[in-house]
């Protein structure tokens, strides 16, 4: 059993700095590289990229990361753990073996954990009695069935742990938790039981807590200005013990901040009942969590407690909700307001008298009431404006209405008040809106799988 783990977070979201997991690796000691890219939205997005290509649908950046520092991972017996595999983790696999065989890296093993994609099997799940209800509205999937774009399965770390006890060198998921990528190495080299939930609720918080990479670090912090050098911030590393207690740091001589705040502010982050943070591992009671700072960019975390989990799954799917359309047009003085309050009207008599319908007719004032609607200064004097921006946006079931809708906008230019400034992004077309739809699902009515590759 190991005595200490460095577990160092590579990347927080799809997109995230490309230097990040190179710093982590070439500016210091660790053990694991846990790399999270998977919101919910971004399963729909591969999903469509899938659909577009097979051999897509992963995050391809994930890929020419590994192909950079795969030597150095390899020499310096480091692992990797990523759901970046999406909804295509085979694929993802193939390009990095594809990166191996080019690097001669030889005995590199591999390993894909997936399952989690359920979008063919619904029909399947659902005549089994599974209707895999709305959680916020209560309505069963059947009813946005024909509009589905993705549905997985959270799993978490016990797929990532088996496959870890398998030798492999890089884990590759599809939709696993966040928490459960650093998870799973502690369950690994500590040898925790699956049911020891203080510890499983110990590893699931340190995993919560730099699975947004340097937002722990100082980054999207409230004191900001307290930061030094956030333009070289260093991404977080859990110190972890086989006590379940963790240090959160980052590698010497790197920006950003570590204290106690920025722990708390990240502790805070996507939670709702802090006595009940809910995984497919453990019920992690955030509560009982105590914090210290025991040296610079360094606070350590103890005493939280766990509760068994839960016999359900989350299931995270998406939904084609109709389309939108944004465009802009910026209005000069004098009576900037005036003329973009007009110009919102006459769009609104062109859409009727063409029989468009809309979901949703939207107007803004950017730096007017963009962030408040009621904003007092509607009622003042706006003759001192010099400028103000007028956001147009609508939504609606029908696509070829909304684009017949867009081209509308540029005309205004000419044919409607004066002093039009700027237009932005040429004739807008529409674009899909993707809707989340979350739900439960039985445990046994799904089974992850782990499969081992080696080069």
């Amino acid at each position: 059993m190991k005595q200490q783990l460095r577990i160092a977070s590579g990347q927080g979201f799809w997109g995230d700095l490309p230097q990040a997991p190179v710093n982590q690796i070439r500016n210091g000691d660790i053990d694991y590289l846990v790399m999270d890219y998977l919101a919910e939205v971004t399963m729909s997005i591969m999903q469509k990229q899938r659909m577009r290509n097979p051999a897509y649908g992963y995050a391809r950046d994930f890929v020419e990361m590994i192909d950079e520092m795969l030597p150095e991972i390899k020499d310096k017996g480091i692992r990797v753990v990523s759901n970046a595999g999406g909804v295509n983790p085979d694929a993802c696999k193939d390009a990095i073996l594809d990166s191996a065989r080019k690097h001669g890296t030889d005995g590199l093993t591999i390993a894909v954990v997936d399952g989690d994609d359920i979008l063919n099997e619904l029909d399947d799940l659902t005549e089994e009695g599974h209707q895999l209800l709305n959680m916020e509205t209560g309505e069963p999937i059947s009813t946005v069935k024909d509009h589905l774009l993705s549905a997985n399965v959270y799993f978490g770390a016990v797929p990532v742990v088996e496959a870890l006890k398998q030798g492999a060198d890089i884990v590759i998921t599809g939709r696993v938790t966040d928490t459960g990528l650093t998870l799973g190495p502690m369950i690994h080299e500590f040898g925790w039981a699956f049911d020891d939930y203080d510890k499983l609720a110990a590893g699931t918080i340190a995993g919560h807590i730099i699975e947004c990479g340097g937002q722990v670090s100082g980054g999207n912090f409230t004191d900001w200005e307290n930061v030094d050098n956030l333009a070289e911030i260093g991404f977080p590393i859990i110190e972890a013990f086989p006590d379940a207690t963790f240090n959160v740091t980052k590698h010497d001589n790197s920006g950003g901040l570590i204290n106690e705040m920025t722990v708390k502010e990240q502790l805070l982050y996507e939670i709702g009942n802090p006595s009940e943070y809910i995984t497919p591992d453990v019920i992690a009671d955030f509560k009982s969590v105590r914090l210290r700072e025991i040296d610079a960019n360094k606070v350590q975390v103890s005493g939280i407690q766990g509760r068994p989990e839960t016999e359900t799954y989350k299931i995270s799917a998406s939904y084609n909700d109709g389309y939108k359309i944004t465009s802009s047009l910026v209005y000069c003085w004098p009576d900037a307001v005036k003329k973009a309050l007009a110009a919102s009207d006459i769009l609104k008599k062109r859409a009727d008298n063409l029989g468009i319908k809309f979901d949703d007719f939207r107007t803004e004032l950017i730096g007017l009431n963009a962030c408040d609607e009621n904003s007092g200064r509607l009622n003042g004097d706006f003759d001192s404006l010099n400028e103000v921006e007028l956001r147009i946006s609508v939504r609606g079931k029908n696509r070829d209405e909304l684009d017949r809708f867009g081209k509308e906008i540029a005309p205004l230019i000419l044919t409607g008040p004066s002093g039009v400034t700027g237009f932005a992004g040429g004739r807008p077309k529409s674009s899909e809106i993707v809707a989340y739809w979350p739900a439960l699902l039985d445990k046994h009515a799904c089974k992850p799988r782990v499969t081992i590759y080696t080069i």
